[in-house]
């Protein structure tokens, strides 16, 4: 499968051009970025990306909010360890930085991958998450469409001279480890999954985002949104749900960060009063 349409991946790239830091935690060097001041935001990229994946977010939030990029195991600058991937650990590792720069709170942002790590941030740490924001992830795994799970598992092992390979080159302290990646990441993809009843505890605001013919179903979006409390009744007369659905027209899994409207949309559900 390419890297133009594997969903779990980013082709975007652009360069932040900041200086980094790492952080060790749970036994991994993990690298990460802080732009701006403000209310902290975690951003966390998709598979097999880097974390400039996540610049259309990055600079229009960044002069009114901290923007903590944060490069996951074996993603980007982070040198890979001796250990499998999994959403659990991945999100273990998200959860101590957090605790390594000292903040209580944080709001989440993650795209297809990295929206999975968030939905497990938000379960299994729910004191540090303050308000969360999903972009084309799902709960589920058969939330995507079939022919998109195929393409998961046909990730080509060698995959020079593509856009994804270029940007992972230009950082990584051993490029050579990138077949690795690509097979720790077919592995985690592999894995079935169903975090409905994680989804239900979540108590902290959520807003999912998903393109009109993204590679999860939207039907998906919606029951994630109904899990979260949405779609029970008239919001006219019952009051507003905590959390939010965005249904995006004329967008897909990979178009959906580019759209210029994506940003104010995240800065005012991130914005609203608790």
């Amino acid at each position: 499968m390419s890297e133009t349409n594997n969903p779990m991946t980013d082709t975007h790239m652009t360069d932040t051009k900041a200086d980094g830091s790492y952080a060790l935690v749970n036994g991994l060097n993990l690298y990460y970025e802080i732009h701006g001041t403000g209310r902290p935001v975690v951003m966390i990229h998709g598979g097999l990306g880097v974390g400039a994946t996540v610049a259309p977010y990055l600079f229009p939030l960044a002069p009114d909010h901290q923007s903590i990029v944060v490069e996951l195991q074996a993603h980007g600058h982070t040198a890979d360890v001796d250990r499998p991937f999994s959403f659990e650990q991945l999100a273990d590792d998200v959860a101590a930085l957090i605790r390594h720069l000292g903040l209580a709170t944080v709001d989440v942002i993650g795209h297809s991958l990295g929206g999975g790590v968030a939905l497990q941030l938000a379960i299994r740490h729910p004191n540090v998450v303050r308000r969360l924001v999903v972009v084309s992830a799902p709960f589920r795994r058969s939330g995507w469409y079939p022919e998109v799970l195929a393409g998961m598992a046909s990730i080509p092992e060698v995959m020079l001279n593509t856009p994804m390979y270029e940007a992972y080159a230009r950082v990584a302290p051993r490029p050579q480890d990138f077949p690795n990646l690509i097979k720790k990441t077919k592995q985690l993809l592999g894995q079935d999954y169903d975090w409905s009843a994680g989804v239900t505890s979540i108590q902290s605001p959520v807003l999912i985002v998903a393109g009109d013919a993204d590679s999860l179903r939207p039907s998906h979006a919606v029951e994630m949104f109904e899990l979260l409390g949405g779609g029970k009744a008239d919001g006219a007369s019952r009051g507003l749900p905590k959390s939010q659905l965005a249904i995006l027209p004329a967008t897909t899994h990979f178009n959906i960060l580019t759209r210029s409207d994506l940003p104010a949309m995240i800065t005012l559900f991130l914005d609203a009063e608790s």
